[in-house]
């Protein structure tokens, strides 16, 4: 659903459902429902060994905001809603149906019955909203934006009431049913449930192990047991072990589940960095699919018989610019001589798999809201000198931060795209100190509490609104871009807010044009710089994968033959 006054998109049959029905009263003020049954099945052996790029920090889901944890988690886990496979459109999960109050505010969850949690625990209305509560009242460590990022960026603030929420509070008037009370109509309700972060956990696990007791250790985290050991869901898959030393996670089929059950036996992923080691591992036979192969290899992987999936591209890669530490960063001419001093189109060619394209904007143009005439900045070094000319910062130093130890899918080669962009700004005349860090070893930390000056990142989009791009980008002032520095930085996060709560369409799409513009034209905050067709690779024992523009594959229906 985009908007409260538009009825929920019909999305077909779910992957574990047997039968899908979709009985709807729609009216003027309801959203649309859908409702899908019970289904048997699965269980027909087979195990996978996927090559992870990465490894998760942990298997909490609320506490993460990076996509290797997901991968994991998203088969141990489900949502009140979640996403048809193959596409981003929001379909029933844990939910089978619901509808929403005129004024957008309440939302009624009519949920699926005879769910249990891994640990036996029942799934009903009152486990709904004690998830919610666990969320919404979270203190100390809890409330850092790096650990509950997914809530800070979507609802806001918590109990404590320090900054205003989007949520407000959750009832169930029985077993079957959730109330979830808003503080505003928003575009992006239900989708954003869909979202890994606010999977629904057994709240019996995780009192037992302790799930909130996340503590600060310098400049990371400790985790509590629960997010180590105990994740606990109601998906196809169970956590049944981690061996950090050898680098692999497993995961065995839920023989319990209340639909389809995985056709797999079990599913292990093992972390294997480097894009080139887990080739070589697929060619050996030691893993049976991997992400993100090199573009320069895809050739030969089908020609060895694998099978290469290319997504359709629903990313964006940008030069992230923070403002907090570095007073020349919050000169707008600066960060338009960054962006001049790039060169986007060499970076794409050079860099970037085929089917990669320039970034006009910070997101696709199949999302709503996108304005094709922004402004833009053509790679031109010279401009770049003037500009850093009449800013007084000739001869500045910048701490451009990359990460290492990953590949993401907007991303597939951290290394050689900071080498290039790092000579581009030299050529410029910037200085550049580069400060590397393992992706989940203290880059993300890092980036996320603004100590870089530039840094690499990018995002796949979660679900199909602008709010899921730029409203996670720059809706909150004081977050890794520091916008809080510049005294347009809360009037642009007012202004997000503004366009997500518009209920009519075309008004709603006409604010987000507006904002894209001025995101361009008079803020800058960041210079986007492309769009990429992320691949996986899968050999061709592997049956049943459905590639997934969120890069949000899920194994369920996947078998292995041979």
């Amino acid at each position: 659903m985009r908007a409260p006054s538009r009825p929920l998109r019909s999305t077909g049959v779910r992957r574990r459902a047997a039968v899908v029905g979709i009985t709807c009263a729609l009216a003027v003020a309801a959203a649309g429902c859908a409702e899908s049954q019970r289904g048997e099945g699965g269980g027909e052996g087979g195990s996978l060994t996927f090559g992870a790029a990465g490894a998760p920090d942990l298997f909490d889901p609320f506490y993460a905001s990076d996509g290797e944890t997901f991968r994991v988690t998203r088969q141990i886990m489900e949502g009140l809603v979640g996403f048809k496979e193959g596409t981003a459109d929001v379909e029933p999960e844990l939910a089978e149906r619901w509808e929403h109050s005129p004024d957008g505010k309440t939302w009624t969850f009519h949920l699926r019955q005879g769910v249990k949690f891994h640990d036996g625990t029942d799934f009903n209305g009152e486990a709904v909203c004690k998830n919610f509560e666990r969320w919404y009242d979270q203190t100390g460590a809890g409330q850092n934006n790096a650990l509950s990022y997914y809530w800070i960026e979507n609802f806001g603030g918590f109990a404590d009431g320090a900054k205003p929420s989007l949520y407000a509070s959750c009832d169930s008037p029985d077993a079957a049913t959730a109330a979830v009370h808003l503080t505003r109509a928003t575009s992006k309700f239900p989708d954003l449930l869909g979202l890994p972060s606010f999977s629904m956990q057994s709240p019996a696990a995780m009192e037992q192990y302790k799930a909130n007791d996340v503590r600060a250790v310098g400049d990371s985290f400790a985790y509590p047991e629960y997010a180590s050991a105990h994740p606990t869901g109601t998906g196809p898959f169970k956590f049944a072990s981690y061996d950090s030393g050898n680098a692999a996670i497993r995961l065995e089929r839920n023989d319990e589940y209340w639909g389809e059950k995985a056709k797999l036996n079990d599913l292990t992923f093992r972390i294997i960095p480097d894009e080139t080691t887990r080739k070589q591992e697929l060619e050996s036979g030691g893993i049976d699919a991997y992400d993100f192969p090199n573009a320069a290899d895809l050739k030969a992987l089908r020609e060895a018989g694998n099978k290469v999936e290319v997504r359709d591209p629903f990313n964006i890669m940008y030069l992230g610019i923070t403002q907090k530490n570095n007073p020349a960063l919050r000169d707008l001419r600066v960060r338009q001589a960054l962006a001049h001093a790039v060169d986007r189109e060499n970076l794409v060619k050079a860099n970037l798999p085929e089917g990669a394209e320039v970034a006009k904007a910070f997101y696709p143009d199949t999302v709503d809201g996108y304005a094709d005439d922004v402004q833009q900045y053509p790679h031109d070094p010279a401009r770049a000198k003037q500009l850093l000319a009449e800013a007084g910062a000739t001869g500045l130093t910048l701490n451009f931060y990359w990460p290492a130890e990953v590949t993401r899918p907007y991303m597939p080669d951290p290394q050689g795209i900071f080498n290039a962009l790092a000579e581009d700004l030299r050529e410029a005349g910037i200085t550049v100190n580069a400060v590397s860090k393992p992706w989940n070893g203290g880059y993300i930390d890092d980036v996320d509490n603004a100590r870089a000056d530039v840094f690499l990142l990018g995002w796949t989009g979660d679900y199909n609104t602008p709010d899921n791009f730029i409203g996670t980008f720059f809706g909150t002032p004081d977050n890794r871009f520091y916008t809080a520095a510049s005294p347009w930085g809360e009037q642009l996060a007012t202004e997000l807010r503004t366009a997500d709560a518009e209920p009519d369409d075309a008004r709603r799409d006409a604010l987000y044009q507006e904002v894209n513009r001025k995101l361009l034209s008079d803020y800058l905050p960041a210079v986007p710089l492309s769009h990429s067709p992320p691949a996986i690779v899968v050999s061709e024992r592997v049956q049943g994968l459905v590639p997934s523009p969120l890069t949000a594959e899920e194994f369920a229906g996947v078998s292995v033959t041979g």
